[in-house]
This record gives structure tokens, sequence and C-alpha cells, in this order.
């Protein structure tokens, strides 16, 4: 069973006085890359949240960001009054002008003046305990997501392959004929131009020239790769086993095309060389669509 890379999830709830909201997306990516957006206060999380991702998905590009809005009056900040006098009194001695003319927004921007809401680690603790489970819910959501997606993925590979494998069957049914069809032209070609000349060819030239071509165009280990690669993808795509499968698909997705360019450097056939390129474009379809795979 293989998953999309793609996919989105989210979670909220409200803890006391705040709250939480984390969403995660997640898009395409040949490894795995994490990108954690929390607030200054709680970056401190971010390794374990980072953990989190990477035990429930093993490639792309996730993104998890996290907002906490403090509700009523426990998000109020409190004023540090000693500090905010004493900066008071420094400026407007410095400049010379009395306190009352100095912005208060300024004064209560300079460090120390305000100070968090409560002690900061046991907020620390609060939001660890609030985010965690809406971590493992939002990647709940984002997995199920990513196995629809796997689905349909699924679906689009299978057709591509069932394809192929009308195709191949053909493909075994007339390669036998292409070396029957040249040993019939190129006695017809002999026969009339030695017959003019009035010069006998031996048989055993005949039958070299014969086997010389038929190695060149025999692509019978070529077909059972083909075909064995084929139904090696197959099982892999109706797998039940819970592993990722993009990069094995990746890789077999090389090696048919491999096959099926060897296949048509050894084609001279018209009906062969269209079957080849039918082939050909199916499993470029099938390395665009691989490359969704987690």
């Amino acid at each position: 069973m293989i998953r999309s890379m793609t996919g989105f999830g989210d979670a909220s709830s409200h803890v006391g006085n705040v709250a939480y909201t984390v969403e995660v997306r997640s898009v395409n990516n040949k490894f795995l890359k994490t990108t954690i957006r929390v607030p200054e206060r709680l970056a401190s999380l971010e390794p374990e949240l980072e953990q989190m991702i990477r035990a429930s998905v093993s490639r792309g590009s996730v993104t998890l960001t996290v907002t906490c809005s403090e509700l009523g009056e426990a998000a109020a900040y409190t004023v540090n009054a000693a500090a905010l006098r004493r900066y008071a009194e420094q400026i407007a001695g410095a400049l010379g002008v009395p306190v009352g003319t100095l912005n208060v927004a300024q004064l209560v921007s300079l460090p120390g003046v305000l100070q968090p809401p409560g002690d900061e680690e046991s907020r620390l603790q609060a939001a660890r305990e609030a985010i965690r489970p809406l971590v493992n819910l939002a990647m709940e959501h984002l997995i199920q997501m990513r196995t629809r997606e796997g689905v349909a993925l699924t679906d689009d590979l299978i057709g591509h392959l069932d394809l192929i494998g009308e195709r191949l069957s053909r493909l075994q049914e007339i390669a036998p004929r292409v070396v029957v069809d040249y040993e019939r032209r190129l006695k017809a070609r002999m026969e009339a131009l030695l017959g003019e000349a009035e010069v006998i060819t031996e048989p055993e030239t005949l039958v070299r020239e014969i086997a010389v071509y038929a190695e060149k165009t025999d692509i019978a280990e070529e077909l059972a790769r083909l075909g064995e690669h084929l139904r090696h993808f197959k099982d892999l795509l109706t797998s039940t086993e819970e592993r990722p499968l993009g990069r094995t698909l990746d890789f077999l997705s090389q090696e048919l095309l491999r096959e099926a360019n060897t296949i048509a450097s050894k084609s001279p056939d018209a009906e062969m060389s269209r079957l080849i390129v039918e082939i050909k474009g199916s499993i470029d379809r099938i390395k665009e669509q691989v490359q969704n795979a987690e």
C-alpha cells in the first residue's frame, strides 16, 4: 500500500484561557524535510515536535505550525513599575524634558518593562501538554489524507501497468514473426539478384545471415525482464505491508524504461515500434507519478 506525500491536517483546543491550533502540511520531497513554526516562547519544544513528525512520516516536506492565543485577563502582561519609572527618569533627565511629556508606548517597549503573565516554566509545561495531543491528531488527519491520495495514485499506476502488460503480450506474439519475415524477404531479394546474374548462393550463407539477424533482434530476455518488473511493481502496489515504497517504485520505473529502450533499439518492425512507443509513454507517466509516493 502506498501513500501520497501531499496532505493536510489540523487540530485545535482550548485549555484554560489559551486557544491552541496546530496545522501540518506536506508536499513532495525526495527525503524528509521538516519546518517547525511555533511562538518564540515555545521554541524549546521544536526538537520534540520534529521527532513526532519523523515518527509518523518518512518522506516529504512537512511544515508544522503552532499558534497560541491567550484570552481574558490572564493574557495581560505585568508592568514593572520600578523599571518603567527608572527609564522615564533617566530619559527625561538626559533630554531635559518633563517626565510627563515622554511617549509611554515607547517606554513600555523597553527591555524589562513588560513581564510575561505567570511563571514561564509552568506556562511552557502547560503548552507542551496541550500541544502534543494536537500534533498527534493533526498528523493522523494528514496521514488519512495522504492515504486517500495514495489510493487514487495506486489506481492510476495500475492502469498504466495494465496497458504495458497488454502491449507486452502483443510484443511476445509478434516477436517470432520478425525473423520469419526477414528470412522470407532476404530469400526473395537474394534469389532475384542472383537469378539475374545466374549465380547460385550457398544455403549456409543464407542461414548464417538469418542467424546473425535473429541474434541482433532477439528481445526474449528483455521481454521476460520487463514482465518480471511489471509483476514486482504490481505486487508492491497491492501489498498491505505498512512501509515506504516510493524509492523502490522509482527504481523499478527506471528499470522498466531501461528494458523498453533496449527493446526499442532491437525492433525493426513497424508494429513493434508503435507498441514500444506506447509502453514508453506509460512508463514516463509512471515515473512522474511515483515521485508523489511516500
